[in-house]
């Protein structure tokens, strides 16, 4: 299971209709497995029924005038009347929707019309399933529930699974290959704690929930000067092409109160506070810095409320800052 993660805009949805076959590239090749989908120099265009590619819609697409049953029957493409009914029953059945066949999708919750839509689609045996923002339709409460059963489900289909979504904490609960998206293009690919980690572009890390990051000038192989916080830092090996750093706020721990001496060890004002409802988000100004930006850190609550200083050391481990290209 793939997931593609982008800010909206950046391109998502319309590579998965690309590869659905709802839209057509101005130009490239689109093969899945052995079969070319799409090739613009060859002039193959397959017909989206012949493509053996399952799209999930965000808002599922269901025909609202009729029964989860009728829905899921439209899907199944071989076969006599009763041989059509049977199939669709079983997989109803396979997506714990029992009792529900009679129903239409509005007498449903958001959770069964999501997995009548995806019986509709696995009834049919796609060789790749392809999820749009899958979650964004359901509450809060419901979408978590759901996101179990949706995982549960792509176990059992055992294909290829591209799965769409802006939501970082989604993508990482449930994929374990990520492709970052930045205006139409992949910018990071791969295992999902490897683009976490190292997310490579400003986007990227803004994509993976880093809410500290400077412009810097280099000063050596290892020190660069991060101009949005006035702050000269140690760093891993930096080469031309890096042009900020980040730094995750978890990443940032508090220094010894008497010593700023540590490497990246920098004194800093309390600007103020976010309350989370576990943890703080502490706003820190370092010293001797003319301008209103600041540094956020990630305390929990009860050693905040331990703390409660007007300044704060804090210490930024070298290893862990983000070295980003633009």
């Amino acid at each position: 299971m793939l997931a593609i993660l982008g800010a909206s805009g950046c391109g998502k949805s319309m590579t998965l209709k690309c590869i659905a076959g709802i839209e057509k590239p101005d130009r490239g090749r689109i093969v899945l497995d052995d079969t070319v989908l799409f090739d613009s120099e060859k002039h193959i265009d397959l017909k989206p029924q012949k493509r053996q590619v399952g799209y999930l819609f965000q808002q599922y697409a269901l025909f609202p005038n009729m029964t989860a049953l009728q829905n899921v029957i439209c899907g199944v493409r071989v076969g006599s009347k009763a041989e059509k009914k049977q199939r669709a029953m079983e997989m109803l059945s396979r997506l714990h929707l029992d009792g529900c066949e009679n129903q239409k999708p509005s007498q449903l919750s958001g959770g069964q019309q999501q997995r009548c839509a995806l019986a509709r689609i696995l009834v049919n045996e796609p060789k790749v399933l392809l999820l749009d923002e899958p979650f964004s339709a359901l509450d809060a409460h419901l979408r978590f529930n759901t996101e179990r059963q949706v995982e549960n489900i792509i176990k059992e289909f055992g294909g290829t699974v591209i799965f769409v979504s802006h939501d970082r904490d989604e993508v990482f609960r449930l994929t374990d290959n990520i492709a970052v998206m930045e205006n139409g293009a992949l910018s990071s690919m791969g295992e999902k704690h490897e683009v976490f980690s190292e997310p490579m572009t400003v986007g990227g890390a803004i994509l993976t929930g880093c809410k500290n990051i400077s412009e810097i000038d280099i000063k050596a192989p290892d020190k660069v000067f991060a101009k949005d916080w006035g702050l000269e830092l140690m760093v891993p090996e930096v080469s031309d092409d890096i042009k900020a750093v980040g730094i995750r706020m978890h990443d940032i721990i508090l220094a010894d109160q008497n010593d700023t001496t540590a490497v990246n060890s920098f004194s800093c004002k309390v600007t103020g506070e976010i309350e989370n409802p576990f943890s703080y988000s502490i706003m820190l100004h370092p010293d001797g810095l003319d301008s209103s930006k600041y540094i956020l850190m990630d305390l929990d609550k009860s050693e905040w409320n331990k703390i409660r200083a007007d300044k704060l050391i804090i210490e930024i481990p070298p290893e862990k800052v983000l070295l980003l290209k633009q």
